[in-house]
């Protein structure tokens, strides 16, 4: 099996993102209540909407911040199960 990676992320609204794979399925996920309750300093910044939509591709994964402040297994986020993220 090849490894999947992150291809693309698009911002739909609220904390929804669709996010595209490399083996050209996508999924709409959304985040909200992984970050409403899972509250985390390094994190908390992102149940702002201005800073949640500022996210970006690196490496295949889908990231937040400039030193990867959240980051999900590439796995939870394909199956869409990022309640396991922690």
């Amino acid at each position: 099996m090849n490894t999947v990676l992150v291809t693309g992320a698009t911002y739909l609204e609220a904390y929804k993102v669709k996010v595209d794979f490399s083996d050209n399925t996508s999924r709409v996920i959304d985040f909200e209540i992984f970050l409403k309750e899972n509250p985390h300093p390094q994190w908390d910044k992102y149940n702002l909407k201005n800073h949640f939509k500022k996210f970006k591709i690196e490496n295949g994964n889908l990231v937040w911040g400039r030193n990867w402040d959240l980051i999900f297994p590439i796995y939870n986020l394909y199956t869409g199960n990022i309640l396991n993220h922690c």
